[in-house]
């Protein structure tokens, strides 16, 4: 894979939470166009590793370089200026605030009224229920729309990578199906994802490509094709004996 086509390049990134050691020298890259999926159990580093891509977290070492620029340690509102936007665990959106103005939030960097317009017209082509709420409060809508909500905010910054963190954590079983299909529609659109999953089998069905953390450590790398196949994934992960 040359570098032109690397949209994101992770290398031995190293991140402390006081003397703990979250992440220790993980390496990841993200090509253009794919879908790509972290997994692991909960306190692997999964969100540790969103967040600091996202200039949340400091990384104590290590080299984040996005579209061929160095962005490790730049701060959070440049990060996503330059294009990579998060949808947080916990959905995370503005409860006092309608759809609207929530959508309105994800677009604040933009100046593009027409391009906006647009991008509005998509998000309710992927959410019809969002167009229907529009003036309804975030924190009156259910869970599943929350989700879509904070999917749809982030979408609205038009960004060329877009990280996920759980999206599927509390939906019910059809909302999860929704969401799975619905990132693979975003990306056929042409935005870049990177995936952070408990739900391991949604998320290698989905993405292209997998990367499995343990504890601070990627312990094995491969096409989710193989990663399905394999049989320390099938038992670890995704409930197979």
């Amino acid at each position: 894979m040359s570098h032109e086509d690397l949209l994101l390049e992770v290398a031995d990134l190293h991140v402390y939470y006081g003397a703990i050691h979250a992440l220790k020298g993980i390496s990841i890259r993200v090509p253009k166009g794919s879908i790509v999926t972290l997994i692991g159990a909960n306190g692997a580093g999964k969100t540790t590793t969103l967040s600091t891509i996202a200039g949340l977290v400091k990384a104590r070492s290590g080299k984040i370089v996005f579209n061929g620029q160095d962005i490790t340690n730049k701060p959070a509102y440049m990060v996503n200026q330059m294009g990579i936007a998060m949808v947080p665990e916990g959905r995370r959106i503005f409860p006092n605030l309608t759809v609207y103005e929530n959508l309105m939030m994800g677009a604040y960097n933009r100046n593009d009224k027409e391009g906006i317009k647009n991008d509005l017209e998509w998000v309710f082509e992927l959410f019809p229920r969002l167009r229907e709420r529009l003036t309804q409060l975030g924190a009156t809508l259910s869970g599943g729309e929350q989700q879509m909500l904070a999917i749809s905010r982030a979408l609205m910054s038009r960004p060329s990578l877009l990280m996920m963190d759980e999206p599927s954590l509390g939906l019910a079983p059809l909302l999860v199906a929704e969401v799975f299909d619905v990132i693979k529609k975003i990306n056929a659109e042409g935005t870049t994802i990177l995936l952070v999953e408990q739900n391991a089998m949604g998320a290698l069905k989905t993405a292209h490509y997998g990367y499995v953390l343990e504890t601070g450590n990627i312990v094995m790398e491969a096409p989710t094709t193989e990663l399905l196949n394999n049989e320390q994934v099938k038992k670890a992960y995704l409930g197979v004996a």
